[in-house]
Parts: structure tokens; sequence; C-alpha cells
């Protein structure tokens, strides 16, 4: 990476995940000198590949994409910078204890065979479902790339982007406005149930409704992440995910060379210690090493909480914005295995261990609703869940250069697994042993994995909190739940990047529009910083 040859910038930016990377490509493509600032020896925050093992590029954290914005990989021009998606397909496998197993496929028409073993109505149903969700995606995601405007509104453009925003939606079609409004309000399993019969179709769409969050299909609130995780897509296909070539790394590292190319400076193993406050405004950083670093904007990509509790204290904020954001849902229930393996998993719905279709889908662990309320049920009461539910990819059967020959990477994503443990438990002496019994869940449907793996990584919360900086190991930098969601995030009246503390902004995915690997929280705070910048505002 560039070395710093002056102490003087425009901008600093606090952290080099992608979000970080995209704000500081947009503001040196904007004429900013930029100094990137990241903790960890090498760039990407929870975006990243790392040789885990000897011989293994492992996607650490984050291990598939589709939410990258098309703005984003077109004005930071990734695909020259390396970036290059894999569509996954089929899209999903759905092992179930009785033997059958359920796929849904890039082809439609396909996917409604699938489900017609299970449910001839739900076959007949499902491409509406699909349709009403494609509707709705196209009404939300224009607003990914916007500002949201604050409420209580303080100027006038926050009551013309009400404005706008209100007559989009009362052109809507009224089915569709209603579906929003669920989609909005009501548990995953709620919305689910008034669409299908067959318990297979509904738990496999189900679990985009709880992944990464602290929260059960009953919640309220999780058929909106199961929406936000249909956003998107690949190759022209709305709502199907992809592998990345090279692993999830391959993003960020694409980023920071578009950003080096327009100039600016990327510095790794350089852990900030707190942001450098003057006279009520942030005016630069102060390292962990001493060392201090001034610039007329400081943005951070980190999460509210340790941007505004820690970096900047509480001495500098007004005391209900302390409190505020000392209320913001943060607490993560998720832990990711990574697994290298000798032999693909023997599935007993599927078996062999050749590669087959089924091993190139997103493979999921969790065989009924009921199931996945138990798993649930554990973790409110403090315990990882004793039969938990599983989400697991297998990166390479898509990129074979990521593992040596003969061998793969087994990616487990796994919930529930509280970051707050109930009895005083500790997830420093409790990851391992929980990781075994991840294992012996997934033997009970691949019964020759647990003498496939050669090597295991775990990543419990606690770690996901301390190697990644997320507060609570929430993935999403906080609950994308509707009191967290548009202009309540991350606090009502500073959804618009900017914060208390004039000349610090933020970047992450605790701005919205929330959680994922999609550039556009970086991308909208690179536009507010801008707008200021130009205006003479900062």
């Amino acid at each position: 990476m560039s070395a710093v040859s002056a102490s003087r910038y425009d901008a600093i930016v606090i952290g080099a995940g992608h979000n970080g990377l995209v704000t500081a490509g947009y503001l040196a493509r904007g004429g900013l000198r930029v100094l990137v600032l990241e903790r960890r020896p090498v760039v990407g925050g929870a975006c990243v590949t790392e040789e885990v093992f000897p011989g293994y590029r492992v996607s650490t954290a984050a291990y598939l994409c589709s939410l990258l914005q098309p703005r984003v990989i077109q004005d930071l021009e990734l695909e020259r910078f390396g970036y290059q998606i894999l569509p996954k397909d089929p899209a999903s496998f759905t092992p179930l204890p009785d033997g059958r197993s359920l796929f849904l496929w890039q082809d439609r028409a396909r996917t409604v065979e699938a489900i017609a073993q299970f449910s001839a109505a739900d076959a007949r149903t499902y491409p509406a479902y699909e349709a009403r969700l494609a509707r709705l995606a196209r009404f939300i995601e224009p607003l990914f790339l916007m500002a949201p405007p604050d409420l209580p509104p303080r100027r006038a453009d926050d009551l013309l982007a009400l404005g706008r925003l209100t007559w989009r939606l009362l052109r809507l079609p009224g089915g569709d406005l209603v579906g929003l409004v669920k989609l909005l309000t009501q548990s995953v399993r709620d919305y689910l149930e008034a669409w299908f019969d067959s318990e297979a179709l509904k738990v496999t769409l189900a679990t985009d409704g709880v992944i990464g969050s602290n929260a059960g299909p009953r919640t309220p609130g999780t058929a909106y992440v199961l929406f936000h995780h249909c956003m998107g897509g690949v190759g022209g296909v709305p709502g199907l995910w992809g592998f990345v070539r090279g692993g999830m790394g391959g993003i960020t590292q694409a980023l920071a060379r578009s950003a080096q190319a327009h100039g600016a400076e990327v510095r790794t193993g350089a852990e900030v210690g707190r942001v450098l406050i003057r006279e009520g405004r942030a005016c630069g950083v102060v390292l962990a090493s001493g060392e201090e670093l001034r610039a007329s904007v400081v943005v951070s990509n980190a999460d509210p909480k340790r941007t505004l509790l820690g970096l900047v204290g509480r001495p500098h904020l007004p005391p209900e914005i302390a409190r505020q954001v000392e209320a913001i849902k943060m607490e993560g229930s998720s832990l990711k295995i990574n697994l290298a393996v000798g032999e693909l998993p023997d599935f007993r719905a599927c078996p062999g261990t050749r590669p087959g279709p089924h091993h190139r889908a997103t493979i999921h662990l969790c065989p009924s609703l009921a199931y996945l309320e138990r798993a649930w049920d554990d973790a409110r009461q403090g315990r990882p869940s004793e039969e938990p539910m599983v989400e697991l990819t297998i990166p390479t059967l898509y990129d074979p250069k990521l593992a040596p020959p003969g061998r793969h990477l087994l990616s487990l994503f796994v919930q529930y697994a509280p970051y707050r443990l109930a009895g005083g438990g500790s997830w420093r002496t409790l990851g391992e042993a929980y990781a075994d019994r991840v294992l012996d869940c997934l033997a009970e449907y691949a019964p020759n994995i647990k003498g496939a793996v050669l090597h295991r990584q775990v990543l419990t919360p606690l770690d996901l909190e301390e190697e990644f900086g997320m507060t609570g190991g929430h993935i999403f930098h906080g609950e994308m739940s509707l009191d967290q969601l548009f202009s309540l995030r991350p606090l009502a009246g500073w959804a618009r990047y900017r914060t208390p503390v004039p000349g610090l902004y933020l970047c992450g995915s605790g701005t919205h529009p929330g959680g994922g690997v999609t550039g556009a929280p970086g991308h909208n705070a690179a536009r507010a910083i801008l707008w200021d910048w130009r205006r003479n505002k900062v």
C-alpha cells in the first residue's frame, strides 16, 4: 500500500471496508486528497479474502454477493480493476430428513417444477410471489442510492423528498402498496404463510428473513430482511446471488485499486485511536501509535456506536444523542465457520462426493419453520441453538483456484449464536465446542463431513467484534428493523450521513440502506460530503 507523504488531507476515511473504499473512490474522483486508514493488515474489513489455511484463499466473513450496486460498479470501474462475479445456479438446495430435497433454480420453470413435488398450489402461486417482490424491488431499489429525508424535517429538501416519496407510494397499485406495508411490518413467517402451504418452500425462503438478525421467524420486521436480500441480482437475474472470483476480497481489492488510481492513499496496520475534535468539529484523527493526522473531513466506516461513543466520546456529544446511540439495537446472533475439506459433503438426500448441482447451491440446513423457531427460542434465552440453522456454500466449485487441487472450501453461516450468553458463559471458551455441535448437525445430513475436515476456523460473535470491529458481533452494524431503517438509521434527524459533530460523517452499514455488501452507504456518504465540500460547508 502507498505510504503517507504528509499529515494533512482533505478527507480521512476510517476503515477500509467496502463502504469506506467506495467513499474514498468517489472523493478521490471528486478531486479531494484522501487517506484511508485500516486497522487490520489487509484492506476489506469483513469483505475480504485471506489465506487462513496454507494454500487456501478464504472469504473469511462475507461470502456471497448480489447487492453491490451497479452504479458503484460502473462509476468506480470495478471490472477494469479485476472485479468479476460468478452467478450461482442452483440458487438453493434444501435437504430434508426424510430424504427429499427442494431446489430453487435460476430458471423459473425448473423452480416451479421442483416446488410442484411438494405442493401444486404453491407451484402455481410462486410466479406471482416472485413478480410481486420484483415490482416492489423496482420501487425500493432507487431509494438505496439516495439520502433519506431527516425526520423531523429540517430543511426544504427534506420536505421535498418526503413529498416525492409519498407521491411515488400513492402511485403504487393498491395490492402492491398493501404488500409493501406487510413486507415492512410483518414477520417473515406471517408473510410467507399468506402465500404458501409447503413447509419446505416456506422455510427455504424464511432463512433470508432471519440470517444476520437477532430475530426469529415470528419477529415483526423480518419480512423486510427477506425482501432486502431479494434486491439486487447477478447477470441480469433479479434476486440471484453469486461468488466473486478470488473470493470476496476481489471486491475490496478492486475498490482499493480504483481509489488509488485516482490518488487516494491507503494505509494498513493503522489503527485510529480517536477522532481529533477542535472547537467542536472533527479535524483529523490520532492513531493508536500517537501519530496525529489532520483533515477537513473525517469519514467513519465503523458502526455508529464504535464511531460516536468510542472514537469521538460522550463529552463531545449532546447527552440526548449519546443516549440514542447507546440505544441502537446492535447485538448479533451469527457465527461463521470456514472449513477446508478433502472431499465434498455426501448428502443422504443426494448421495455422492462427486460435484453435483446441490453442491453448487446455497445449502439450507433447516427442515421446518418449527425447527427455526426452536433455534430462536434457544437464542432468546442466551443459549446457542442446540439445532441451529446453517447456510452452507462451496465457493471452490465456482473458483477452484481458491484451494489446492482436489480440495474444497466450505463456508458455514450459523444462526443462532447470541452475542450475550446466559449464565456468565463466554465465547472464548465455548466457540470450538459449539462448532463441534454444528458439525454434528451437518453430519446428520452428510455423514462423511467430520472425517473430511482438514482445517477449521471458527468466528464467534465475539470474534466478529474483536477482529472486524462489529459492535456486538452484528454483521449489519445494527438490526434492520422498521425502527432502524431509512430516516431512522442510524438516528432520527441524522440519516443523511452527517453527524452531530461538524466535519464528521458516517459511511458504513449502520447508515441507510443498511447491511450487506451494497456499496450504497459509501456512495451516498460521498455525495453528501462532496455537496458540502463544493459549497464550502466543511
